[in-house]
């Protein structure tokens, strides 16, 4: 009969296995295999893994679950059945052991992002999902869980809270991944985690995964000193730093010298050793040589954990200079010109120009939008500065960039002299031009916005400093729609809060419409500019109302545009509806954001002249609000 985990844990050197999924995968499991399905599918597969590592060794198994939550199953069709996967996966291991050796269940990352800044997910539904996991496991007859791989200390405590209601006896061991320094991407120190993760009831805290065991020894270091020296400890790293050879994964770490490290961790204090990513059963044999190593208690100093660095979130930033640019007697204008799907650039920039000269406040430079390719905006914002001596607003998407090269490129926006950007998610990629192209978004609008009031802040997302801050004005795009608009509001209000100074609306054709908007968002800080887009045919407007997300073209400027047969009159309609529209909304809107039709400027030219002959000075709103 098994002892108790952790009465055995307290003084002895419990050895883990190794990966799971990726050693399943190289064992022959097609690459296209989702491996907690396994558990339902091909569960001998599995319990065969599991035996090999107890062959070689492992003391304690971990149950093939790590990515059976409800937000990794459900775009597969399987959501609703991840308690049984866990269930089936916790029988598996329990199997396998055979009464002899431990099975932990293993729980990572629910897969959504934290810190929770869109709403599409909320804190109850991913509480429910971990419930689900753990009701599962325990009903699968697990002795601890495993929750592991976490990156945000935020969310590991959420699922600790949830574990320790759910299963109020089961031994909770934490594990989160530290990169670099002994710190988490969110900038958490190893320690702070530590005393976060015992406080909120862990009974075992440690790392596995992140780049090596290197990186898993030095936060293993730090974590040393948490519950003043008495925490039991777990370290599970990666065989080293991946490389790509082929289509396959080489981690390049060997046995002989993990089991070295894995010595030093023991005698830094660690109870529980095993492997993550790249480990295999031969590694853990090599790791039983370590275990007649006593794990040592480090005497406790005066270490003081260190909170993450990352800025605070209440604190946001001014205007930025786009907007503290702006100078207040006049209506603002925004003009919005699509970078081109080829290399010839002149007709952009030519236009530029002439909008400058007419008085445009700012050029609005999409981002591939409808995911087809084009011109790259930053490059082309750059020389429209340069040549038409205009501000400009860099669109960013979530779609084609990693969080890490998002960064990056807006630190070259900042170099570039680049004044304003508008976070958005991005069309989706299924309509893209060009061949194997998929969606990153690492980021989506929210987010976006709030990795950019961290950069003006003077910090990266993992709360690095900058050595200096970045000053955009922060965008935000907002589709209002009148006959149900609380949703969009909400998600307004809360890309606002997030650090948005001003807004571009999704193309709007009432004066209607534009009063309500303005209405239903007078409590919102920021400065809003309604989209105006000039209809040139029947044709689009049809196309824009049914084939365009969040545009809706009104039946009635439909219907006057239909009265005409030749394109050439229904132009010279929808035009003078468009000036028309510009006059009653004038007085009332805090800016005004024109939108090219086809690219063509030089229709939108006309309403930037209507607008600096008539003088219009919009709501005054924009005097108060650089000032602030």
């Amino acid at each position: 009969m098994k002892p108790n985990f952790l009465e055995y844990i307290q003084d002895r050197v419990i050895l883990g296995d190794g990966a799971l999924g990726a050693y399943l995968y190289q064992r022959g499991v097609s690459r296209d295999k989702n491996i907690d399905l396994l558990n339902l599918q091909s569960p001998e597969t599995v319990h065969n893994a599991h035996e090999e590592y107890i062959r070689a060794g492992s003391q304690l198994i971990e149950t093939n679950t790590f990515g059976a939550s409800r937000y990794q199953l459900e775009p597969m069709g399987f959501g609703d059945s991840l308690r049984e996967i866990n269930r089936a996966g916790a029988e598996i291991a329990v199997k396998a052991a055979g009464g002899k050796v431990f099975v932990a269940g293993s729980v990572g990352p629910s897969g959504i992002r934290f810190p929770l800044i869109d709403e599409e997910t909320t804190i109850d539904e991913i509480r429910d999902s971990f419930r689900e996991q753990f009701l599962g496991l325990a009903e699968g007859g697990v002795d601890a869980f495993i929750i592991e791989t976490f990156s945000s200390l935020d969310e590991m405590l959420l699922a600790l809270e949830v574990a320790k209601e759910t299963v109020t006896d089961m031994p909770l061991i934490a594990q989160m991944v530290f990169p670099t320094g002994g710190t988490t991407t969110h900038g958490e120190d190893a320690l702070h985690c530590g005393e976060a993760m015992l406080r909120a009831g862990a009974d075992v805290i440690g790392t596995n995964c992140g780049r090596g065991v290197d990186t898993a020894a030095t936060a293993i270091r730090k974590m040393a000193q948490a519950g003043g020296g008495k925490a039991i400890l777990s370290a599970f790293p990666n065989a080293g730093m991946p490389e790509m050879i082929g289509h396959r994964t080489i981690y390049p770490a060997q046995p002989d010298y993990m089991a070295k490290k894995a010595a030093e961790m023991i005698r830094g204090g660690v109870h529980l050793i095993g492997g993550c990513c790249g480990t295999t059963p031969a590694h853990i044999q090599q790791f039983k040589s370590v275990l007649k190593i006593k794990p040592v208690r480090p005497a406790a100093h005066s270490a003081v954990a260190q909170a993450a660095t990352e800025p605070d979130s209440e604190r946001t930033t001014g205007p930025g200079r786009f907007l503290a640019g702006l100078t207040g007697d006049r209506l603002p204008i925004i003009v919005e010109l699509d970078p081109p799907t080829h290399l010839d650039i002149e007709h952009v920039l030519t236009g530029a120009e002439k909008l400058a000269e007419a008085g445009t406040d700012a050029i609005s430079l999409a981002e591939n939008p409808l995911a087809i390719l084009r011109t790259g905006n930053l490059g082309l914002a750059s020389l429209i500065q340069k040549q038409a001596k205009i501000s400009t607003i860099l669109h960013q998407t979530g779609r084609d960039l990693n969080a890490l090269a998002l960064q990056a490129r807006m630190m070259e926006a900042h170099l570039l002299d680049i004044p304003a950007v508008l976070g958005v998610t991005g069309d989706s990629a299924t309509g893209t031009d060009q061949p194997g192209v998929s969606g990153v978004f690492d980021l989506r609008s929210h987010g976006i916005i709030s990795m950019l009031n961290g950069l003006n802040n003077g910090a990266n997302m993992a709360g690095k400093s900058l050595k200096k801050n970045t000053d955009f004005s922060i965008g935000a795009a907002f589709s209002f729609r009148p006959q149900n608009p609380d949703f969009q509001i909400r998600r307004l209000e809360k890309k606002v809060e997030l650090g948005a100074r001003f807004v571009m609306t999704q193309p709007l054709f009432s004066a209607e419409a534009i009063s309500q908007m303005v209405e239903k968002t007078s409590h919102i800080n920021a400065l809003i500019f309604p989209g105006i887009f000039p209809l040139i045919s029947l044709r689009n407007a049809e196309f824009l109302h049914n084939e365009v997300p969040g545009i809706h073209v009104p039946s009635k400027v439909r219907e006057q545009l239909a009265r005409y047969d030749q394109v050439a009159d229904q132009r010279k309609v929808a035009l003078e509806l468009t000036a028309q529209l510009i006059d009653q909304v004038a007085t009332m809107i805090d800016g005004i954001y024109l939108i090219s039709p086809l690219n063509k400027w030089d229709i939108v030219l006309n309403y930037v002249k209507q607008i600096r002959n008539a003088q219009y000075q919009g709501s005054g709103r924009i005097k108060d609000f650089t000032r602030a």
